[in-house]
């Protein structure tokens, strides 16, 4: 019997972080530690790491994720852990968890098999406060706007056009929609509210976008709480609110250092869902890992529809990044699942299906390629692959001038991304990159929305619903139209229909919602039904999860 991801995890001997530390030229001095598997990296030693020479930036992405599998993570840590076998200096920059998926369908975001980071247990549930510090901040902004209103509002605040909601890390749909201020006069003023899961909230992007603490409190300054009955917006910054919440934040701005199971060093810090917020990990983090290591491997969430385009047209736009190759995973039996093939017969050889589902991975390709960005092509392997379909991939992979190489890095680890690795490293040695946002800075919020939709997604239109059209063009008077745009977008279709596999043509996106984040600097276009509050499914992963006698956790995945 095959051993589960925690078990590999539990029987993993850790080395002591202040080891892995030493590994990439830290000081006990630099760190600050959380347990003895667990560190932060401190203020004073971020602040001299951009005087360094930085290495070079590899970006793991992957095509749509299917039931079937794609293994983003688990490439990405094993891609590290190969570099590693190599003798290359080399450090992962990862997103942490959140709590809903754990105890919802997905699981957690550790990576898997024996391409793993380290204590998985605790990354994640909690890690290092972060989260919570995350959540703490964006619901203390939420009490002081209803203290405001309910203590005269001498801002005007209009009940009617407040736009900041409160956050949860967690599965919660009930409190999709709820009203507060039900009760005594004293209990404040009724009035509706919303939830969203503390991933899609516009501090966990500012924290993950802000270069130092001032920079933090600048943008937590910004962000647009409501508006009032003149139609201005109002801020955290007339709510007096910037540096209690900067209080609440100042260690969760601190990057976390661990390891994977073969002692790889990991930046792992913030966690936004790429389906509904920017989808990257912090940008201190990645910096940081670029000044100490000549390689830096990170990721960006879910597609490259989403992750991708994110990582390209928001985040480096904002950081000045320039990512020198990009990795993008697969498997054979996604791709046959995006061909028709059910959940059922993934496992049988089916050519047919690979030549019709094969065209979703082409189509990333193709997205990945107008960045100016060198391309890789990573098979996550499976036993049940034959080499009828692996040839074929290999070939089409030819065909559209990109690398490839083969990962068994979940059952091998680092060896069984060896390949990959010394691929990553000839497209690094051949190929330039140049890379360049999608589009530039100075056209209308409506245009980058429409060029993304049918550049990326393949859009043939985009719909406006009359209430995204009217905020387009209040945020546009707001001075906002120089932003990027953060599609909110299922993960699992090219276009805003998760039904819709393959490469989907002749179809209309549809602009549902529209709302500023003007602390993180972009503009949140939301697409069909997406939420930004997930819910639990009808059997949760929480069921399986216990915590033995002696304190083992057990069935987390």
């Amino acid at each position: 019997m095959s051993k589960t991801d925690i078990q590999i995890a539990q029987e993993t001997s850790l080395w002591p972080i202040k080891d892995v530390a030493a590994g990439c030229g830290l000081s006990e001095d630099d760190i600050e530690l959380y347990g003895k598997y667990k560190a932060k990296l401190t203020e004073e030693v971020l602040g001299t790491l951009s005087s360094k020479d930085q290495g070079k930036l590899i970006l793991v992405t992957a095509i749509n994720p299917t039931p079937a599998g794609e293994g983003k993570t688990t490439t990405s840590i094993g891609l590290g852990q190969a570099f590693g076998k190599l003798h290359k200096n080399a450090i992962l920059a990862l997103r942490e968890p959140s709590l809903g998926p754990c105890f919802g369908i997905k699981g957690g975001a550790a990576g898997g098999g024996y391409s793993q980071v380290v204590p998985m247990e605790e990354l994640n549930l909690h890690f290092t406060g972060d989260f919570h510090a995350i959540t703490s901040a964006n619901n203390l902004l939420a009490a002081l706007l209803d203290n405001h209103i309910k203590q005269g509002n001498e801002l005007c605040i209009d009940t009617k056009q407040i736009v900041w909601k409160r956050c949860e890390d967690m599965n919660d749909r009930a409190l999709r929609n709820v009203v507060v201020g039900l009760g005594n006069p004293a209990d404040g003023v009724v009035r509706e509210d919303h939830f969203v899961i503390t991933v899609a909230s516009e501090i966990m992007a500012i924290l993950c976008l802000a270069n130092d603490m001032a920079d933090l409190k600048d943008r937590l300054g910004r962000i647009i709480v409501a508006y009032n009955t003149k139609g201005d917006p109002v801020s955290a910054s007339d709510l007096n609110a910037v540096g209690a919440m900067a209080a609440l934040l100042k260690d969760a701005m601190k990057p976390n250092l661990i390891q994977t199971l073969e002692h790889t060093p990991a930046i792992v810090h913030g966690g936004p869902f790429a389906n509904i917020a920017h989808g990257c990990n912090s940008v201190r983090a990645t910096k940081a890992a670029l000044a100490l290591a000549d390689y830096c491997i990170t990721e960006a969430g879910f597609g490259a529809d989403l992750g991708a385009e994110k990582f390209f047209d928001i985040k480096c736009r904002m950081s000045g990044l320039k990512p020198d190759a990009v990795v993008l995973v697969a498997t054979i039996r996604a791709l046959k699942y995006n061909g028709g093939v059910s959940r059922e017969n993934l496992e049988t050889e089916d050519l047919e299906a690979l030549k019709k589902g094969i065209v979703n991975l082409g189509k990333h390709i193709d997205n990945l390629s107008a960045y100016n960005v060198p391309v890789v092509v990573a098979v996550n392997a499976f036993l049940s692959d034959t080499a009828a379909e692996m040839d074929f991939v290999r070939n089409y992979c030819r065909e559209k001038d990109c690398g490839f190489a083969i990962s068994k890095v979940w059952e091998l680890g680092g060896e069984g991304g060896i390949d990959l690795a010394n691929e990553v490293l000839r497209v690094l040695d051949t190929k330039e990159s140049h890379f360049s946002p999608l589009y530039e800075d100075d056209i209308p919020l409506e245009e980058k929305i429409n060029t993304v939709a049918k550049r990326i997604y393949g859009a043939d239109s985009v719909a406006f619903s009359p209430k995204a059209k009217r905020e387009l063009e209040r945020l546009e008077k707001l001075g906002m139209g120089r932003c990027p745009v953060c599609m909110a977008k299922t993960q699992y279709s090219l276009s805003d229909d998760p039904a819709l596999l393959g490469r989907p043509e002749g179809f209309q996106i549809t602009v549902r919602e529209v709302y500023p984040s003007r602390g993180a600097g972009f503009v949140v276009c939301v697409l069909g039904d997406i939420m930004t509050m997930p819910g639990l499914p009808k059997r949760p992963a929480a069921f399986d999860i216990d915590v033995t006698d002696d304190g083992v956790i057990t069935g987390l995945f």
